[in-house]
């Protein structure tokens, strides 16, 4: 026969909480020892600087200019709306991957824009980029 005694038997039990903090301080300590024994050793070098070469040629695109009013100016000189699909289309004949450039004022309207990029886009050129102005929106 087994006779409980009047005292409660307590187990043992291994506390694993502080048992882990003290293993993160070791570990933080341990590294910022490793951190300061390093030592870097450099060489002072005097390298020359970059400079991006000047093109003296401007690279061979059509810029096509759009006023306020619509009007379009290719290469700086005014030319009809209809000429348009034919200049496209030379250009794009003599080679298909031929640039565009289409610069449109700040205060044409986005039809304007669109006739003109759908027209270069029917005519078969495939390399169109536009520039946007906003400096002329500042001056309102």
């Amino acid at each position: 026969m087994h006779l409980g005694s009047p005292t409660s038997v307590k187990k043992a039990r291994v506390e694993i909480i502080p048992l882990i903090d003290v293993m993160f301080f070791l570990l933080a300590a341990f590294m910022m020892v490793t951190l300061t024994m390093n030592r870097l050793r450099t060489l002072q070098m005097d390298l020359p600087s970059a400079v991006a070469p000047k093109s003296s040629e401007k690279p061979d695109m059509m810029e096509i200019v759009i006023d306020r009013e619509g009007d379009l100016k290719v290469g700086g000189k005014l030319v009809p709306f209809s000429e348009l699909a034919g200049r496209v289309e030379a250009k794009v004949a003599s080679n298909t991957n031929y640039p565009f450039y289409l610069k449109p004022d700040y205060q044409t309207t986005h039809g304007n824009v669109l006739r003109v990029l759908d027209t270069i886009k029917a005519a078969g050129a495939n390399k169109i980029s536009m520039a946007i102005d906003v400096t002329g929106a500042d001056k309102k």
